[in-house]
């Protein structure tokens, strides 16, 4: 029984399965359901056709796939190429056309031939939980976002001095905006009014919200056209907005109790500028076993916050920023560095430093989060907390 290997090209309804031999040749092209039944029945056939058997996968394919059907203890090895990567590669086999199977063989034939693909790893479920639970937390926020970009579009057609006036970001101004979207209906009720409308709804610092609200009702005395339903959308998103607030301050607490049970949370959440979301979207990208790595340059690497060569004949040290890397986790990186140069003294320096150089602040804090990469490796190598300073050495 010879050695196999086998590409899948995954879809939303279908996989392509493709299983070739140690000379390239095709063993096995099939086409099957995205049903367990088909794939625990391709499985089988893949499984009988030699000893060893090595699974290739489209890295990014969250969909289901033949070895996730299989018991823990029979699962085969597995390897994963990006779509980037397999599109290069298809331009070296025969044929322009794109289909399925074509890129299930590409798949095959390059895990048979690469030896520097990175093995799929099975996360824990504490991993698999945050994974799911900062995606959903992405879409949340990102959503907030795009709805208060709405508001503050809206709210500029019908009063331009109360958007610029109010932080619609802020809960005390969405409370008013609920209620009170017009100069007039703001001047109707009058300034002490308002404030004890916005205390009833135990706004903060409601004198000072209700003065600046007023402030810019007594500058504007014209009534634009399409106010009456500018306002009442303008109602509607507010209310979005707080509804949106609440939603991800819900899941906020569902990450921090799900992160907490992770071995790694104390030694993560120690690191200056690494708090519970933070942490847990690092958990989420990199799964925490940094073993997959090998080494903290690769996982500056994969983080973005590396510079790449470009040297080329007699040019040398020429590096420019990295093209294929995990935005994800780079986002991580680069705002946990922005975080402790404000609580951190040594980042502090470090940045002082580097802008008293003439470098740039994105530069200063690439290259400060650069650093932070290797004190992380080595806090979760060594399980042990950060320290301001390193610890002293045992005397021999």
């Amino acid at each position: 029984m010879a050695r196999i290997w086998a590409g899948i090209d995954a879809g939303k309804t279908h996989h392509h399965c493709v299983a070739i031999d140690e000379s390239g040749r095709r063993l096995l092209s099939r086409r099957v359901a995205n049903d367990e039944p088909e794939l625990l029945q391709l499985l089988a056939d893949v499984l009988a056709l030699g000893e060893t058997v090595t699974w290739g996968h489209r890295s990014g394919r969250r969909r289901s796939r033949p070895r996730h059907h299989a018991p823990p203890q029979s699962r085969p090895a597995g390897l994963y190429l990006s779509g980037r990567a397999i599109h290069r590669a298809s331009e070296g086999y025969r044929g322009e056309g794109k289909t399925d199977a074509k890129d299930a063989a590409v798949i095959a034939d390059q895990t048979r031939i690469r030896r520097d693909l990175h093995p799929l790893r099975a996360g824990d479920e504490t991993v698999t939980d945050l994974k799911i639970l900062t995606g959903r937390r992405m879409d949340l926020v990102a959503d907030r976002t795009r709805t208060v970009n709405r508001l503050r579009a809206q709210l500029t057609g019908i009063f331009p001095g109360l958007e610029r006036a109010l932080d619609v970001t802020n809960v005390g101004a969405l409370v008013l905006l609920s209620g009170y979207q017009t100069p007039a209906a703001l001047r109707r009720i009058g300034r002490k009014r308002l404030e004890t409308w916005l205390r009833n709804r135990k706004v903060l610092r409601a004198d000072q919200l209700a003065e600046v609200a007023f402030e810019a009702a007594e500058r504007q005395h014209t009534s634009l056209p399409g106010e009456g339903l500018t306002a009442r959308m303008v109602h509607t998103l507010a209310a979005e907005v707080m509804g949106l607030n609440q939603r991800v301050a819900e899941i906020d607490k569902l990450i921090e109790a799900r992160f907490r049970e992770h071995h790694h949370f104390e030694v993560i959440t120690s690191m200056p500028g690494l708090g519970i979301i933070l942490g847990a979207e690092f958990l989420a990208a990199t799964g925490g076993d940094m073993s997959v790595f090998g080494t903290p340059d690769r996982l500056a690497g994969f983080g973005g916050v590396a510079p790449a060569p470009r040297d080329s004949g007699k040019i040398s040290g020429n590096l420019r920023r990295p093209q294929r890397y995990n935005r994800r986790l780079q986002r991580v990186f680069y705002t946990s560095a922005l975080f402790s140069i404000r609580t951190c003294e040594e980042s502090r320096r470090f940045y002082d430093r580097k802008r008293a150089e003439g470098r740039r602040h994105t530069q200063v804090v690439l290259a400060l989060a650069r650093r932070r990469v290797n004190v992380l490796w080595a806090l979760l190598r060594d399980g042990r907390r950060y320290e301001p300073a390193p610890p002293a050495r045992a005397a021999a």
